[in-house]
């Protein structure tokens, strides 16, 4: 298990991301640097899904993977359909628990989307049990997230030792909850989600309460984010520096490559990047 596993893993054989890009190192992309200034980045701003657990891929590949991996005969445009349905269905619905962790999150997800696809006939129930293939599916996006934080959680403790660090995300109510359960909790100073403080990405508004909790000028915060239209676009627009962590999104994003001050393929290369932006 531990191969499938590795597929969504820029730190293991898979480092160099292949599986799914071609962007192999912000290098690739750098220099893209803004005019020279003064002025040093003190906080950084994270975004969480995608970003932290993921290292920029989306959770709908991730779990279109499992969905392969788990023999379901599905056509991924069907998938997507279902997973469409059952993101919404999720902000609609008050489904998720502020104390439910990240597992019980993606065996929601995978029973809506599962029981969407029965319903429509894409799947057969009976030989295709929906509970028994809601927890395979959930157990493997699970495993693919806790393999990937506990990268991202050695670029977290490298950082923390210069900057201040806020977590910004849209999220269900229970980012807390999954933070503890991954022991990321303790390297943020504050913690802004979009269901406790009414407002979502892509609204400025909600990085505004990430620089407000910084208490540092905007730009000398630096926002890292895995969605360019969610993170970056409205980051740059406060003022904020910005690193895009660009890997496979949801669909094609009409993305100007020029507006990020940085563009990375793996988390890792983070801590660099920001002596990078510090140096200009």
């Amino acid at each position: 298990m531990v191969g499938i596993y590795s597929i969504y893993s820029p730190y293991s054989s898979y480092r160099s991301y292949s599986s799914y890009s071609s962007y192999s190192s912000y290098s690739s992309y750098s220099p893209y640097k803004k005019n020279k200034t003064e002025t040093m980045i003190q906080g950084i701003i994270f975004d969480y899904g995608g970003t932290l657990d993921t290292n920029g891929v989306h959770w709908a590949e991730v779990l279109w993977r499992q969905y392969e991996t788990c023999g379901l005969p599905v056509a991924k445009a069907d998938f997507r359909e279902a997973y469409v349905h059952g993101e919404r269905t999720m902000g609609k619905q008050p489904l998720v628990q502020a104390t439910d962790d990240f597992h019980q999150v993606l065996l929601i997800k995978s029973r809506l989307q599962l029981q969407y696809l029965v319903d429509k006939g894409c799947l057969d129930a009976e030989t295709y049990p929906t509970e028994m293939y809601a927890r395979r599916l959930a157990d493997g996006g699970y495993a693919v997230a806790k393999e990937v934080v506990n990268n991202a959680r050695k670029v977290l403790q490298k950082v923390e030792k210069k900057y201040k660090m806020v977590l910004v995300s849209n999220f269900y109510g229970n980012i807390r909850t999954i933070l503890e359960d991954f022991g990321l909790l303790c390297h943020f100073e504050e913690v802004i989600e979009s269901s406790v403080v009414g407002v979502r990405k892509p609204d400025p508004a909600i990085f505004s309460l990430g620089v407000e909790a910084m208490g540092f000028p905007a730009g000398e915060v630096v926002v890292v984010g895995d969605s360019y239209t969610k993170d970056i676009v409205p980051a740059h627009s406060l003022g904020c520096r910005t690193v895009w962590l660009k890997g496979i999104g949801w669909a094609d994003e009409q993305a100007d490559d020029s507006l990020p001050d940085f563009i990375i393929a793996d988390l890792a290369e983070l801590p660099n990047v920001i002596e990078e932006i510090n140096k200009e």
